[in-house]
């Protein structure tokens, strides 16, 4: 027989925008843009539910070799350390 389990919804949520977490995915996003080179920004958002970080280029020069060479799709890896 199944047995059911009830999620602490609010326990989740607690722990996506927890400053922990928040840390762990800038540092995580710092390694992204460091690995793609000069010219990519980190910004992170803090939502009800979770954090965001997202990684975007910001020169033209960063700009072009993400068109060109698609460095950050490259330095996704760097990412998990």
């Amino acid at each position: 027989m199944a047995q059911k389990i009830k999620l602490n919804l609010e326990g989740f949520r607690k722990l996506r925008t927890s400053p922990e977490v928040v840390k762990d995915l800038e540092r995580r996003g710092r390694n992204i843009a460091a690995a793609a080179g000069p010219g990519m920004e980190v910004s992170t958002y803090i939502g009800r539910n979770r954090t965001r970080v997202s990684v975007t280029a910001q020169t033209p020069a960063a700009k072009r070799r993400e068109a060109k060479e698609r460095a950050l799709t490259r330095a996704l890896d760097a990412g998990r350390r």
